[in-house]
């Protein structure tokens, strides 16, 4: 039989909502019924006025649309551009010795172990003028860039001064322009690098630098508060159903459970017993058979076996 369902999220529809659809008759209506459920908004549609006032009176007569929609987001505001610093505002500011800048720029170039050229110190000059980061959150900020290139690049590398600006931007937009802020951040940093390597081995990764796209996965099972075992029951879950290692589908799997206030195997194997989604009409899907759960630990402990398998087979491949 062909396969009718496609990848991805669920989207929960009740029977009555359905019906009620199916009873407008209104490929429009529907859409923006779809619209609303999956986004909780309309303007993604793009469509002109008329067409949505005209589909949102269907959803309305019909019960299955609120009298107002709620507005859409607010655009984040742009940042301010940082100023174009002459040769002349970075003279003035290092023979300025009321200002703490050129000791700022004494220590930096200590720590970076060369002489700072023109363009670093107008990247140094932006963190210190235009972002007013105080002078101690800087060198904090120097130091995690190098421990960060250091840990990826090997020892004795160095971050070019253009990095450290782009992280120093990314913290500031974090609000973190103090030293006690700083000191959390890098602390949870910090952990978090010793998570992320624990992650890579329950995803039978070998060890590398990480994407930032899995960095921000991984920091999110962490705030999520998940354990190495319900971490691994997800990986599992994902290698089963994709074959192999799918880092947003595995993030699917963790969402669910952290909606149901799943975060431990116990919980979980406890509280998921049944993943599948409502039938229409409201009605539970009859449970599965009693030899089904047996044979998904069968199907599970199989994949497992042929995973320490190609494990193996390529250690012995590159003679360890």
């Amino acid at each position: 039989m062909a396969q009718t369902n496609l990848p991805g999220e669920i989207l929960a529809m009740t029977g009555q909502a359905a019906d009620r659809l199916l009873k407008l008759d209104s490929g429009d209506a529907a859409l923006l019924y779809l619209s609303l459920l999956r986004r909780g908004e309309a303007e993604s549609l793009r469509w002109p006025r008329e067409r949505l006032d005209a589909a949102l009176e269907q959803l309305r007569g019909a019960g299955l649309a609120p009298s107002r929609l709620p507005a859409p987001p607010e655009p984040p505001a742009p940042e301010e551009p940082p100023p174009e610093y002459a040769t002349e505002d970075i003279a003035a500011a290092l023979a300025d010795r009321a200002s703490t800048f050129p000791a700022l720029a004494d220590e930096v170039e200590r720590r970076l172990g060369k002489k700072l050229s023109a363009a670093d110190l107008k990247n140094l000059y932006t963190l210190y003028d235009h972002l007013a980061l105080p002078a101690e959150v800087i060198l904090m900020l120097v130091g995690w860039c190098i421990q960060e290139t250091e840990r990826r690049y090997g020892p004795g590398r160095r971050p070019f001064l253009s990095q450290i600006r782009r992280t120093g931007f990314t913290w500031a937009r974090q609000g973190i322009d103090t030293m006690e802020r700083a000191e959390e951040h890098i602390a949870r940093l910090t952990r978090l690098r010793s998570r992320e390597a624990e992650v890579l081995r329950l995803l039978d990764i070998p060890p590398r630098p990480l994407v930032e796209r899995e960095q921000t996965y991984i920091a999110a099972w962490d705030d999520m508060g998940f354990d190495n075992e319900a971490l691994r029951m997800a990986y599992e879950k994902t290698v089963l159903k994709k074959q192999s290692m799918d880092w947003g589908y595995m993030n699917g799997i963790l969402r669910r459970w952290h909606e149901k206030g799943l975060h431990t195997a116990a919980a979980i194997q406890a509280g998921d017993r049944d993943p599948r989604p409502v039938r229409a009409g409201g009605q539970q899907p009859r449970p599965a058979p009693a030899g089904q759960e047996r044979r998904d630990r069968e199907d599970m402990e199989r994949m497992r076996r042929l995973m320490e398998q190609m494990r193996g087979k390529g250690d012995g491949e590159n003679g360890l």
